[in-house]
């Protein structure tokens, strides 16, 4: 029989003893370990090919496989999925990541992943899915925050037709499509709480109907959600409901973020920059200069991953000789002799000043007028000093004592700080003092 398809994947460590499997030695398996195909479901092995995708790509040591090579015999391209992200790593955070997933993953349970931005839940979601009896099933996704609350109802429920104005036909949601299935609802904090009520209901009997529609409808689907907001303290104020996070929170997935995983950084900013490289055409990635490595594993990556793969891809296109080690880390698009600067908006009953682009996980910037009357910065510092201690000294001083002076209201202490509400709550949850009254 004739393969349309091989897969020679390179072992170049052996952290584990996998069965006839040794250092330098190739395992050919039978099909692209990117993704799932219509060739994976149709052919009379998909058991042991589903086994192996399994092995390479869901395994805590999937990230030990640094080479793959897919070669079709008819001479077509590789699919658009090649370089799909996938999840890499060896801390220990993360492995223990992994492992509670293959835990939960058999489960017929609800799911809550929580973690910063970019942290990579939608991938934990997937895997979640492709883990459990349903991976041959449908895995629809939904960002709530993509979605106004207008439509959020009829994109999650359907709609019937003439359900409203310009419902000319009839409309399956995604509990509908997703039947037998896996959904996952990104950002779940961002719906509203008629939303909120039909998803407990469909949690609790998997029942639903349609917007405009009287027939009650059964679906099966596992429920995966995910957010980077504190949903206890949001329940305790009223903004989500608590019976329906009772519901989710089944168990929960904490995502750590990348500056606490330091021996990530570099597996994964090479990976990205192998990526790139050979998007861009190029024979090899040369690697990274000793700076820069230094540079990639000092930043704090406020974006996690995500700020990764963008500083590493931009750092790799902007270097035009192929060849040349890559030396020159590009952090900030933004950066310009050039750069605008935020423009502040006068208003008779406020001074808060316009909220700036640079993300909430940046430094604090203080204007001048913030600064008036602070001791501490009156000249009389001693030297020599460490300078990051002291500025997140002087951070948790001023937090705090805002807080104080506000009886521990958020809102008005960002007002007070000139800070959003967001980036005030970062600042909480950076110098843990979230706990604290």
């Amino acid at each position: 029989m004739t393969w349309p398809y091989t897969l020679l994947v390179s072992y170049n460590q052996d952290p584990c003893q996998f069965k006839n499997v040794t250092r330098n030695s190739y395992l050919i398996v039978l099909h692209h370990f990117c993704c799932f195909s219509q060739l994976l479901y149709d052919h009379p092995l998909r058991q042991f090919t589903n086994h192996l995708v399994n092995l390479a790509n869901y395994s805590p040591y999937s990230n030990y496989i640094f080479s793959g090579f897919l070669h079709h015999e008819a001479g077509s391209a590789m699919t658009s999925r090649q370089h799909a992200d996938r999840l890499l790593g060896e801390s220990p955070a993360f492995l223990e990541v992994l492992e509670r997933v293959s835990q939960m993953a058999p489960l017929n349970k609800p799911v809550l992943i929580v973690g910063e931005r970019g942290t990579g839940k939608e991938l934990i979601a997937a895997r979640l899915h492709f883990l459990s009896s349903r991976w041959d099933q449908e895995f629809i996704k939904m960002n709530c925050a993509a979605i106004s609350e207008s439509l959020m109802e009829t994109e999650l429920f359907g709609h019937d037709a003439g359900a409203f104005t310009g419902a000319q036909k009839l409309h399956r949601g995604r509990f509908e499509r997703a039947d037998k299935g896996s959904l996952f609802l990104d950002e779940l904090a961002m719906t509203s709480p008629l939303v909120q009520e039909k998803l407990l209901r469909v949690i609790e009997y998997g029942e639903f109907e349609r917007v405009g529609g009287n027939k009650t409808l059964v679906t099966d689907v596992r429920l995966i959600a995910a957010t980077n907001d504190d949903l206890p303290g949001l329940a305790s104020q009223g903004k989500f409901r608590e019976d329906l996070l009772d519901r989710l929170a089944f168990d929960v997935i904490t995502l750590p973020p990348l500056r606490t995983r330091p021996e990530d950084i570099l597996i994964l900013a090479e990976h990205f920059a192998v990526t790139m490289a050979t998007d861009l055409g190029r024979d090899y990635f040369p690697g990274f200069s000793a700076e820069a490595r230094e540079l990639l594993l000092n930043h704090p990556w406020p974006g996690n991953i995500r700020e990764l793969k963008n500083v590493v891809e931009r750092s790799i296109y902007r270097c035009q000789d192929p060849e040349a080690i890559i030396d020159a880390i590009s952090l900030d698009p933004f950066e310009s002799p050039y750069r605008l600067k935020p423009r502040r908006i006068a208003s008779s009953t406020s001074t808060q000043p316009a909220v700036s682009t640079k993300p909430a996980e940046d430094n604090l910037m203080l204007s001048n007028n913030n600064l008036k009357g602070l001791t501490s910065l009156d000249g009389s510092a001693q030297f020599p000093m460490d300078f990051r201690q002291a500025v997140q000294d002087f951070e948790i001083s001023l937090i705090k004592n805002a807080m104080a002076s506000h009886q521990y209201n958020q809102k008005k202490t960002a007002d007070a700080l000139g800070v959003t509400y967001h980036q005030l709550r970062g600042y909480l949850k950076k110098y843990e003092l979230l706990e604290q009254p």
